[in-house]
């Protein structure tokens, strides 16, 4: 049983870029087409620099879809940790874990995003395909 699972980690990897990315997507869109400047005072008003907002919105967006894809995951999850760490610190913090805008969810999302840091995005990415064929017809790198 164990064999048949650790044959399935590819799958898995996906499954939790394709929950990261659909969903910061989700959130930066709004930001990034229609908002950008809304966000950029919202984060101000957070005692934070305006501009980064627009990172913070790039994050989000940009991040998102190259994590869907499976292209440069390591540092988008590296960016979206940090864009979730100043979510969790600045607006949901106060709030407590479970309350109404609690950080119970930009906390798991951040986990996510943490993981996929160390664990990299599997075999079923983009990523993987292009080390295949720039690094000589082997394996790609195991995590890659």
């Amino acid at each position: 049983m164990v064999r048949f699972l650790d044959q399935l980690q590819p799958l898995g990897l996906l499954v939790m870029r394709l929950v990261l990315g659909v969903i910061m997507v989700g959130h930066g869109y709004p930001k990034v087409f229609g908002g950008l400047q809304h966000h950029a005072q919202f984060v101000a008003s957070l005692g934070l620099p305006g501009w980064w907002g627009y990172l913070s919105a790039a994050a989000e967006f940009f991040g998102g879809l190259v994590v869907i894809a499976g292209l440069g995951t390591r540092i988008a999850a590296a960016l979206i940790a940090i864009d979730l760490g100043v979510a969790i610190w600045k607006v949901h913090w106060a709030k407590g874990l479970l309350a109404q805008g609690g950080y119970q969810f930009p906390l798991a999302l951040a986990t996510l995003a943490f993981a996929l840091i160390f664990f990299g995005s599997g075999p079923i990415s983009l990523d993987w395909v292009l080390a295949r064929r720039g690094g000589g017809g082997g394996p790609a790198p195991k995590g890659k």
